[in-house]
């Protein structure tokens, strides 16, 4: 394919790409707002969601790094899109797909904003929807991942990835 043609289709596709466009894992997120990645003690972050689910009766979770990878990924997209979406990338199906990661249960949680894991957790236990991801009984690994854009409005995104055996 030629240059030309491949920034045609390039200038075609961009504005389609948080409509359920279908990237690889391995693809770098397109978007205006620079992002750093924030280094997270993962085992802890696991340690305690593991405390949370053994306080409701649950198996414990490990961190898993294909996890850790797709988190990484969702919130990066999410950081230079400047937009909190599960669907910015692609629908969580179609990136757990890609990634090979597909199970028959898994979930996400998305955050924006919160500076510290311990904030973002306190807000995932108080969302509905967001605890009862985190209490899936099936569930065995996640993995967790904070990106920074400090242009944005949220200025923080994470993601947590999480999946049965």
């Amino acid at each position: 394919m030629t240059p030309f043609r491949l920034l045609a289709l390039a200038l075609v596709a961009l504005p389609l790409a948080g409509c359920g466009s279908r990237l690889s894992l391995t693809e770098e997120p397109k978007a205006a707002y620079e992002t750093r990645t924030t280094i997270l003690d993962e085992v802890a972050a696991a340690a305690a969601i593991s405390a949370y689910r053994v306080q409701h009766g649950l198996t414990p979770v490990v961190v898993d790094p294909g996890l850790v990878k797709a988190a990484a990924w969702q919130a990066a997209n999410n950081a230079r899109h400047g937009q909190l979406s599960h669907d910015v990338g692609g629908s969580f199906t179609s990136r757990m797909n890609n990634a090979g990661l597909a199970r028959s249960y898994a979930a996400e949680n998305l955050s924006a904003g919160s500076e510290t894991f311990d904030q973002v957790f306190a807000r995932w236990k108080a969302s509905p929807e967001h605890n009862r991801n985190m209490l899936i009984p099936q569930l065995r690994r996640i993995g967790i991942a904070r990106v920074d854009a400090p242009a944005t409005r949220y200025k923080r995104f994470w993601a947590l990835v999480m999946a049965g055996n």
